[in-house]
């Protein structure tokens, strides 16, 4: 489950053919006056110049941009927090 702006519930649905995701390894982002393009890519190896195959393109509106911000924020700083947990628990479990 996801929440809206409104903090209400939203049920997140992922067709089957999306299930596997896209893995990237570079990123690129596009602003203009009515959206924001983001580009996921991944580097091909051993290719001059350095290529990025681009493997998706997701178009935002700002207000969806923002909120895309924050959420990925707090998603980081959640998973940073709990390895630095995990870190520290594995640290004094070693005295």
């Amino acid at each position: 489950m996801s929440e809206d702006s409104k903090g209400n519930n939203v049920k997140v649905q992922i067709a089957d053919e999306l299930q596997a995701g896209t893995y990237a390894n570079a990123a690129s982002v596009n602003v203009n006056p009515n959206d924001i393009v983001l580009d996921f890519g991944v580097i091909l190896p051993n290719v001059q110049p350095t290529t990025i195959k681009v493997q998706s393109r997701v178009i935002l509106s700002h207000n969806t941009a923002q909120s895309f911000l924050s959420i990925l924020q707090d998603a980081v700083l959640d998973w940073r927090n709990k390895q630095n947990e995990h870190k520290q628990h594995n640290e004094q479990n070693e005295e």
